[in-house]
């Protein structure tokens, strides 16, 4: 067959055959090409230090050395050799590809059907619309409250006759115990969503989104913010400015050093169209209490006392239960989307069990029976006990901060995750695991790998993606031509890591392609 010939050979199988023709493409191309070396040619040979030669190339482009990657490309199901170790024992940063432990412990340990509960209580007594007696809203964890949700919740009280409340909203976070901290001390980006801090009652991610739609005829971009913060103002205009679109955000001169107020001083460029631009709110401390009377208000709900914070008293009365979403949708989000406060809520979930328990195996209704307010050295403490139950003397549990990668002090092996994923591999519930990761070329974080329509990997690669400023990972699942299902981990801790992406994914991409 001659290389001009192959592209019409392989379009005649049907659009679903799209992995057969690849396969084809990629088997096709090899033999073409060693069809036609000369005499003195090679096939590709194995880098000097035993990387593939596409991520050696990588490396060495982005100025990283080789002992900088931690690697291990192993098949899922035993007895199989392994395709490549380099430096598998070396315990390193694994930046967000941490969410792995955590969302397969919480797989294990609660089930992809648990739930958390956001529960309303009261101490009065309901009568004609009213509620004689404050309104307590107890969190339980739930790392999904958004806008839709409590909006649910409160038509679900207004049907039971709960319009206006003669008392206090009193808001309960006491299921977990957090220290004060400073959403700006990772990295100085107060302001990022992904600085969110977790919460017991966390609403709405602690975030405002700001929309802008350009007005050319006034002159002017109208501003929304939402949700509706009961005592923020927020400037309703910006005015128009022409030129290229660039860094709109920059250009809007936004102010957000007050609490009750969102000012822009700068101007709104018309070509940008129209665009959202979610901020992390300024004060989050009075987030929730703002954001639900504001929610309360905009419901058509009335409130004659104030928003605090407090304790539900012992003998409040239930009026309604709002249950999340399960388990398999949450970690869906924190593995796809790669989402820090959403898996520090499952991760501080994880330490209100009782470590006891988890190391003997006991009953999810024994261990759920027992829950503590979470904090993070229980976390800590019952993954830990999970690990050695579940692994065994073999790999050290790994060193953990807030179970979302979002830190300078997690550490983990290569030849740890591996374990981890193939030990998933097998677990019953084991898919639900698999389908929570992004697929290169399709959708999540690893939407913008495998971006070649001949790649192996496309639609081929279940991964969690890790990003920090000195720090590069992935690792997952990878279907090869071979028919194959293989482990893959790869770290990259060097100052250049960011540079050095390409080699994770030629290092996927070579998986994918392993045809023998």
């Amino acid at each position: 067959m001659s290389a001009a010939l192959l592209p019409a050979v392989l379009l005649s199988f049907p659009p679903h055959w799209r992995r057969v023709r690849r396969a084809l493409a990629r088997t096709a191309l090899v033999l073409l090409g060693a069809l036609t070396l000369p005499a003195c040619a090679q096939l590709p040979v194995p880098s000097k230090n035993g990387l593939p030669p596409g991520v050696s190339a990588a490396l060495a482009r982005a100025g990283v050395p080789a002992d900088a990657l931690s690697a291990l490309v192993v098949p899922v199901a035993p007895p199989g050799p392994e395709r490549l170790r380099h430096r598998a024992e070396a315990s390193v940063n694994p930046a967000s590809v941490m969410k792995l432990v955590t969302t397969y412990a919480a797989i294990d340990l609660l089930g992809p059907d648990f739930t958390w509960n956001t529960r309303f209580f009261t101490d009065g007594e309901v009568s004609e619309g009213v509620l004689r007696g404050n309104l307590y809203v107890r969190g339980g964890g739930d790392p999904k409250l958004v806008l839709e949700r409590i909006q649910d919740a409160f038509v679900a009280l207004q049907d039971q006759g709960v319009r206006v409340v003669l008392g206090d909203m009193v808001l309960d976070h006491s299921d977990f115990e957090l220290p004060e901290s400073d959403p700006g001390a990772f990295d100085g980006e107060a302001l990022r969503p992904y600085n969110a801090s977790p919460d017991a009652l966390l609403v709405n991610f602690k975030s405002v989104i700001l929309s802008f739609l350009p007005d050319p005829a006034a002159g002017v971009a109208w501003v929304r913010s939402e949700p509706p913060l009961a005592g923020l103002a927020v400037d309703t205009t910006v005015p128009l400015s022409g030129g290229g679109c660039g860094d709109w955000r920059l250009g809007l001169l936004a102010r957000f050093d007050d609490a009750n107020t969102i000012r822009f001083g700068g101007r709104y460029p018309l070509d940008c169209g129209e665009r959202s631009w979610p901020v992390a709110y300024q004060d989050p401390a009075s987030y929730a209490a703002r954001a639900l009377e504001g929610l309360w208000r905009a419901s058509g709900g009335a409130l004659t006392g104030q928003v605090r914070t407090g304790p539900t008293p012992p003998g409040a009365r239930l009026l309604h239960d709002a249950r999340s979403l399960p388990l398999s949708d949450i970690i869906t989000d924190v593995n796809q989307w790669s989402n820090n406060v959403m898996a520090q809520q499952v991760f501080l979930t994880l330490g209100r069990l009782s470590p006891t328990q988890v190391m003997s195996e006991s009953a999810l209704a024994d261990r759920l029976a027992l829950m503590r307010p979470g904090r993070f050295e229980r976390s800590r403490e019952v993954i830990a006990a999970w690990w050695r139950r579940t692994f065994g003397p073999r790999h050290e549990p790994p060193v953990l901060h807030n179970g979302s990668g979002l830190s300078r002090d997690e550490r983990i092996t290569a030849d740890a995750l591996v374990g981890l994923l193939r030990h998933a591999a097998r677990h019953p519930q084991g898919e639900r695991f698999v389908q929570s990761l992004s697929i290169a070329g399709v959708n999540g974080t690893a939407a913008r790998m495998a971006q070649d329509p001949l790649s192996a990997a496309r639609g081929n690669a279940w991964l969690k993606t890790g990003t920090l400023r000195d720090v590069m990972g992935v690792a997952g699942y990878v279907n090869a031509v071979n028919g194959t299902r293989y482990a893959v981990v790869g770290f990259i801790n060097h100052p250049n890591a960011p540079a050095a992406r390409p080699a994770l994914e030629a290092l996927v991409e070579w998986t994918a392609s392993q045809a023998d």
